[in-house]
């Protein structure tokens, strides 16, 4: 597969920024520094391009229907302009990936809603009851999801015969987050009506004009901060990152801000094949709604009635010098595995070593003693659960 560049490639690269593949795309790790990139986010506000995630368009008269199959969490609860967090899962109750659902205006048609959002009229912004017609969704996979999410979003609905619409619109979309305690201030200067979205409660979202540009605009993130994500159409990309004059910043300090939040990342945290974890031993057991009848909620009910995992993904922070990375080994100190680590840092806000990963159940308690493995050697390290901040 061809490595995929973001809209904005060539304007981050003027920038200076230094690259990585991410999911198969190039995508900028740091403009400045991690450091300095992360301390904006924690301090005052930065931009990451984060266009590498990937977008499926769901609608018709089976919308619904469709993505509560293939999602764990209600989507019947959302009204246009909500969103929610969930997981999609196998037979087995394995998560295939994380995303978020996004509740479009009705009316917008799978493959055409940066069309349709342009063509809503200025007025518009923040009032979304002024549409009408069949439920529209955005499905937002993680890096390099969007091809198999889109062949299982289509395969389930022609198997089941379903009346509804599915298009991968990855490359119609740009998407940037605006992240940080000065977030509200900076949308104020980039948004034609600031009070449409500077009003939305966490998880709403709504259509905004940003630099002039017709825009879908959520209050949402990965970092821990206060923030806002901003989808608008690829070709007016470098118009809406331009409107916001705040610290660019890469995919290096977003892994280190969304560890100091124990938030989890697709693929490390848990990978179907590699780290084959249901939400229940990932930590996120509030995103599965057991009512609705989604793929692999027979599983997920049975490992509830047994009693939960019997591993449980929590945060670790050591007591020595030395950084946990992933796949090291956690023992109870005497030379006796009890789990590993599947990501790890120095945290830039804390100033001391944290990872997080999967330990057994009887050691996952805050505060437990356990020993981290960093090469070789046993370290010191006592059991926290995330966030490693107080936000």
């Amino acid at each position: 597969m061809s490595e995929r560049t973001p809209p904005l490639h060539g304007v981050h690269e003027t920038r200076g920024a230094t690259f990585t593949d991410f999911g198969g795309w190039q995508m900028p790790v740091e403009f400045d520094s991690i450091r300095e990139e992360h301390a904006a986010v924690r301090e005052a506000v930065g931009a990451f391009d984060v266009s590498h995630m990937g977008e499926i368009e769901v609608s018709g008269p089976d919308a619904t229907t469709l993505m509560n199959r293939l999602t764990t969490n209600d989507v019947t609860a959302l009204e246009p302009g909500d969103s929610q967090y969930a997981a999609i899962t196998n037979e087995e109750g394995v998560m295939l990936d994380d995303t978020v659902v996004y509740r479009l205006p009705d009316g917008v048609e799978a493959g055409s809603a940066t069309e349709s959002l342009s063509g809503l009229d200025d007025a518009t912004d923040g009032d979304l009851d002024a549409t009408s017609g069949e439920p529209a969704y955005l499905l937002v996979p993680n890096a390099g999801h969007d091809g198999e999410a889109m062949d299982r979003w289509v395969d389930y609905r022609d198997g089941n015969d379903l009346d509804a619409a599915v298009s991968n619109t990855t490359a119609d979309w740009a998407m940037f987050a605006i992240q940080g305690p000065e977030a509200v201030d900076a949308m104020d200067d980039a948004a034609a009506s600031p009070e449409a979205v500077t009003g939305l409660s966490k998880f709403q979202a709504t259509l905004a004009t940003i630099g002039g540009v017709a825009s879908w605009v959520a209050r949402t993130g990965y970092t821990g901060e206060d923030g806002f994500e901003v989808m608008c159409p690829a070709a007016d990309a470098e118009t809406v990152w331009s409107a916001f004059d705040v610290q660019p910043c890469g995919l290096g300090a977003r892994d280190t801000l969304r560890m100091e939040m124990g938030f989890l990342l697709s693929g490390q945290d848990f990978d179907p094949d590699e780290e084959p974890r249901t939400p229940y031993e990932a930590g996120i057991g509030f995103v599965v709604d057991l009512d609705t009848e989604f793929v692999g909620r027979d599983a997920l009910a049975t490992q509830r009635a047994d009693g939960g995992p019997a591993e449980e993904f929590t945060g670790v922070k050591l007591l020595e010098r030395g950084v946990p990375r992933s796949g090291y080994a956690v023992t109870d100190g005497d030379l006796a595995r009890i789990g590993h680590l599947t990501s790890g840092t120095m945290s830039p806000t804390l100033g001391e070593p944290i990872g997080l990963g999967y330990l057994d159940e009887e050691y996952a308690e805050p505060g437990t003693e356990v020993s981290v493995v960093v090469r070789g050697d046993e370290k010191r390290a006592e059991v926290v659960t995330p966030p490693f901040l107080d936000r």
